[in-house]
């Protein structure tokens, strides 16, 4: 029987909801001249994204004394049009940047360009006929604090909430765009603060270790995405990329896969079967494990696993250059010691 494909639904950025928010607050406030806030939730898609259902408050008022702020917010964005002036604050759970290597300068709102660009476009439009419309203006996001903590915002500087995003407004379903732009603002903030070289992990548990040895601004969760996180350093000109993960995803990795998730394939092990049998000349008996770890625990009983350790990091390597041959990339595998301590 043949089954509809599901249409996957598309969503909008918290840019465009703090936008929507601030038209209609501003429109309120043009016309009562008082206090004046207004909430809208995050409209669901099937994207992976965090911040899917968030309330996003915006309030307006002639007294700076009327909003609440996030503590750190001490620097405005604003604008001038004519005798008119809008500055804008970071609310409760929107964060303000501390650290210089981000698209906003530190100390101002979390607020991307975009975004912030938009709704002084809207203050703009709505005031061009008036005049001593001054107000002071707040974005805050329900819970924002603790939505933050499933984020990166913290590592690389921006405290106290999430960041308003968006560059086009539309966040495709299940698309790796938020992750990302969310990589490449940590490898953009980590270069900017010389912190190199850069540690690409694919989860926690290579985090965890390394973050022992290293800056936590230095080491990029970089999930499956393997391929576009060097990609985006090298465009970058980053001199140094350390390549972590376990033997599994890394032997996804030479065998050609640019992005490791399940969904685009599994390991051949046929071909890891050969490769051991022409380089190791050992025998993997690989319908009794039919995993790399089961591989692992059989040529550890037979002194083989460095050797097929070298092998795999080896082949990883070489399949990186293929990709990008002017990157300085070293994958190394994370091993399982490592990670429990045995």
């Amino acid at each position: 029987m043949n089954q509809e494909k599901k249409v996957l639904r598309k969503g909008l950025t918290t840019g465009v909801h703090a936008c929507c928010a601030f038209s209609s607050v501003l429109e309120a406030f043009i016309v009562t001249k008082e206090f004046v806030f207004g909430k809208i939730n995050k409209i669901d898609n099937d994207d992976l994204d965090v911040t899917k259902g968030c309330e996003i408050v915006v309030s307006i008022s002639a007294k700076k004394e009327d909003l609440e702020f996030n503590e750190l917010s001490l620097m405005p964005q604003r604008t001038q049009i004519g005798t008119n002036s809008l500055e804008i604050y970071a609310g409760i759970g929107v964060g303000v940047v501390t650290k210089k290597g981000l698209k906003i300068k530190p100390d101002f709102p979390a607020i991307n360009p975009v975004p912030l660009e938009n709704m002084q476009k809207i203050f703009e439009k709505k005031v061009k006929n008036l005049e001593n419309i001054n107000i002071f203006c707040t974005v805050s996001v329900t819970n924002g604090e603790e939505i933050a903590k499933q984020t990166a915002n913290a590592k690389v500087g921006v405290i106290g909430g999430i960041s308003i995003l968006g560059t086009t407004g539309i966040v495709k379903p299940v698309s790796s765009t938020a992750y990302i732009d969310s990589v490449k603002t940590e490898i953009e903030f980590a270069k900017q603060n010389e912190l190199e070289p850069l540690i690409f992990t694919l989860g926690n548990s290579a985090f965890r270790v390394f973050k022992e040895k290293y800056d936590e601004g230095q080491i990029v969760e970089v999930a499956n995405f393997v391929y576009d996180s060097i990609e985006i350093a090298n465009n970058l000109e980053v001199k140094k990329i350390i390549f972590v993960c376990g033997i599994g995803k890394m032997t996804k990795v030479y065998q050609g896969f640019k992005n490791t998730h399940n969904r685009f394939g599994v390991i051949d092990f046929e071909r890891l079967k050969e490769d051991i049998k022409n380089e190791l000349a050992y025998e993997v008996d690989i319908e009794s494990t039919k995993t790399v770890k089961g591989i692992s625990e059989e040529l550890e009983k037979v002194g083989l696993i460095n050797a097929l350790y070298s092998m795999i990091e080896r082949k990883a390597n070489e399949q990186i250059k293929t990709w990008f041959p002017t990157s300085n990339v070293e994958a190394l595998i994370l091993e399982e010691k490592e990670v429990t301590g045995w």
